[in-house]
C-alpha cells in the first residue's frame, strides 16, 4: 500500500484519496458528502495529516463536547 502521508503525496493524489474514501463526492446522496470534504479540506491542502483530522474528531465524537461550555449568564441574578 502507498503512503498517504502529505510529504508522500501531491494535492491530486491526496484529492483523489479523500473522494475515493469518502464515495459520491457529489453529495447527491443524502448531502453529507460537501461537510466531509471540508472537514478533509486541511489535508488535501497540505497543512495537517489524515489522523490529525480524524483524531480530532474522533475526540469530539468520543467526549460530546464541540466547543467550549457555556457557565451561565452573570447578568441571570
Amino acid at each position: 500500500m502507498k503512503s498517504i502521508l502529505i510529504s508522500d503525496t501531491t494535492r491530486e493524489e491526496r484529492e483523489q484519496i479523500i473522494a475515493e474514501s469518502i464515495g459520491n463526492i457529489d453529495g447527491a446522496c443524502d448531502g453529507c458528502s460537501p461537510g466531509l470534504i471540508k472537514m478533509y479540506e486541511d489535508y488535501i491542502e497540505g497543512h495537517r495529516e489524515l489522523r490529525e483530522i480524524n483524531m480530532e474528531f474522533n475526540a469530539r465524537y468520543t467526549s460530546g463536547r464541540m466547543g467550549p461550555e457555556r457557565s451561565g449568564c452573570d447578568y441571570a441574578n
